[in-house]
């Protein structure tokens, strides 16, 4: 094995933990966003160096995640979750329903994620609206956990946000 290649053997993401769910099922009740964060965060948090903060964090991130794509509104299709790690770092890999005329918003809200202006838009945002949109989440997720986010696209009506989490890095 080549010196690169095993490198990227060494750095790759182990899966932890995948769930799958109607999204018919998941839409039938709000409940299923926190009840789901709850559960995975705790299961996943177990061996980290403090599993009660660790929890605490994963479990607001990924409550926000999925109460994005609860607030999409499709109920056809199916929501996947799966959780992958890498040393001090999870990563979360969100798949659900979008139809084409949403994907524009989030191709341009990951975007906002990673330029220079996400921390004035964050501002902004939180100072003006009442409750927070899906632009907003993603722009917490970058700020306040420092979370790299990405988006991965697929043919089918579905797109996947693939969001890094650094939740044993952070400080505050």
């Amino acid at each position: 094995m080549a010196a690169t290649e095993k490198e990227s053997a060494k750095t790759a993401f182990e899966p932890l933990l995948q769930f799958e769910m109607e999204m018919g099922t998941f839409l039938s009740d709000w409940q299923h966003c926190d009840q789901l964060s709850t559960f995975m965060a705790r299961m996943i948090s177990h061996n980290r160096a403090d599993p009660v903060r660790h929890s605490n964090f994963l479990s607001s991130a990924l409550n926000e995640l999925l109460e994005m794509s609860f607030r999409s509104g499709i109920p056809d299709g199916r929501l996947g979750c799966t959780v992958y790690r890498d040393g001090p770092t999870e990563r979360v890999k969100l798949s659900f329903p979008c139809p084409s005329t949403q994907r524009q918003f989030y191709r341009e809200a990951v975007s906002r994620t990673n330029n220079g202006s996400a921390y004035a838009r964050y501002l902004d945002a939180i100072w003006t609206e009442l409750a927070p949109s899906r632009e907003v989440i993603l722009l917490d997720l970058a700020i306040n956990f420092d979370a790299e986010i990405r988006l991965e696209e697929r043919p089918s009506p579905s797109i996947t946000l693939v969001v890094d989490l650094p939740l044993e890095g952070i400080v505050n």
